[in-house]
């Protein structure tokens, strides 16, 4: 796994010049920040409802094995660094990654790069970390993700959100997201600081779009509704990455050795779902259900028991998320409405009226999937992608938790 991640890094992006200018045929994600939008999406973030699921505080005496996992030997982008364990330490209730004047195999530089794969990943939710960045000529360093399929789709199929990025001596904070769409896209937005104090760097990340943060101050986003522009990357599980590059293609080849050993500090990572505001249901938008089986929710044609059993999806695998009133949903799928049947019998989808029994809580999970909870306060379940699917279930466990 540590040989596969090197492969992709904040990494093939263009030079600065061209780096930030769009692609046309990405433009429509754009979301011009005025003066009220910003408002409003400070009253969204004041508002929303925050549950942290995930975190590393960086008390311990060192990095936490069970939370992070070290990427060993030399990055892309021709960067000039090898990275490796040794470079990163904690102290102080700081994560601290080091980037130092020192050769191995023959690479001039170390560093430290570290992920959470394996470990942990995330759809949606705030991701923040508060970081401090040294200053230098050739330093590159990164809070980002990566999709967490990137093994078996690779780059840039897989997705990438760059939280931070920072290079040199600039005060500049780049922000940009990478996918595919017919070839490699990027779109992304800047905002300025003074990197070298302790600044919140963050997103907050829906299913309708993503939103960059600096100390709370909102300064660019991305729109990903109904997958515009291909962006359906944007809608699997990431995991997280800290590291700092030494040279490469955005920095430039030029290294101020007299900066080094340079530290990148991090006081925690933490990771919060939203259960109000940019984490509740996608109303108006069309989705699958994927079980734990990775198979798709069917309507079965509104005649049968819906069961979670298909390895594709098709017009009856589809569902448009309906707002039922009073903070509820229904799913409609070819005009009919999921039923939880009084919880007492498998669920169907032949109800052309939404009624109390039509009607769900759109739950959010710690880990980015949802559940669906019926007017009899039970949850709907796949039942294992082998019979036909229930709404009695009293808990949320695997098979009542769905990717959509």
């Amino acid at each position: 796994m540590k040989t596969t991640l090197r492969l992709c890094s904040v990494a093939a992006l263009l030079l600065v010049a061209t780096m930030y200018s769009c692609k046309k045929n990405a433009k429509e994600i754009e979301q011009p920040l005025s003066a009220e939008s910003q408002a409003t999406a400070a009253a969204g973030l004041a508002a929303a409802d925050y549950q942290l699921v995930w975190s590393d505080e960086f008390n311990g005496t060192g990095v936490d094995a069970s939370k992070w996992s070290f990427e060993t030997g030399p990055g892309v982008n021709n960067e000039k660094q090898y990275y490796q364990a040794a470079n990163a330490s904690v102290s102080n209730g700081n994560l601290v990654i080091t980037a130092r004047k020192q050769s191995i195999n023959g690479w001039p530089y170390t560093s430290a790069r570290m992920n959470t794969a394996g470990h942990f990943t995330t759809r949606y939710g705030r991701i923040e970390a508060r970081i401090k960045l040294a200053s230098g000529q050739g330093l590159w360093p990164a809070f980002w993700m990566l999709g967490n399929n990137f093994g078996s789709v690779g780059w840039p199929k897989c997705g990438e959100i760059d939280i931070m990025e920072q290079v040199n001596t600039s005060g500049t904070i780049y922000g940009t997201i990478h996918w595919d769409y017919n070839g490699y896209a990027h779109y992304g937005g800047t905002t300025s600081t003074n990197h070298t104090d302790y600044h919140v760097y963050a997103v907050e990340w829906d299913a309708s779009e993503i939103r960059w943060y600096v100390d709370g101050n909102h300064y660019h986003t991305a729109n990903i509704l109904n997958n515009i522009n291909g962006t359906e990357e944007f809608h699997n599980p990431f995991f997280i990455i800290l590291n700092m590059a030494v040279a490469g293609d955005f920095p430039g080849q030029t290294v101020d050795e007299s900066k080094l050993p340079a530290n990148m500090y991090v006081d925690y990572v933490r990771v919060f779902a939203m259960t109000n505001g940019g984490g509740t249901a996608p109303i108006g938008s069309t989705i699958t259900l994927k079980g734990l089986n990775n198979a798709f929710v069917s309507s079965e044609n509104g005649t049968q028991p819906m069961t979670c059993n298909r390895p594709t999806a098709q017009a009856w695998e589809q569902f448009t998320v309906v707002d039922a009133g009073g903070g509820k949903i229904a799913l409609r799928s070819q005009n009919k409405y999921v039923s939880s049947e009084n919880g007492a019998a498998p669920i169907t989808c032949n109800r052309t009226v939404i009624d109390e029994w039509e009607k769900f809580d759109w739950i959010v999970n710690a880990d980015g999937t949802i559940s669906l909870r019926g007017n009899n306060g039970r949850y709907i379940s796949a039942e294992n992608g082998t019979q036909a699917m229930t709404c009695n279930r009293t808990t949320i466990s695997g098979w009542e938790a769905f990717r959509y």
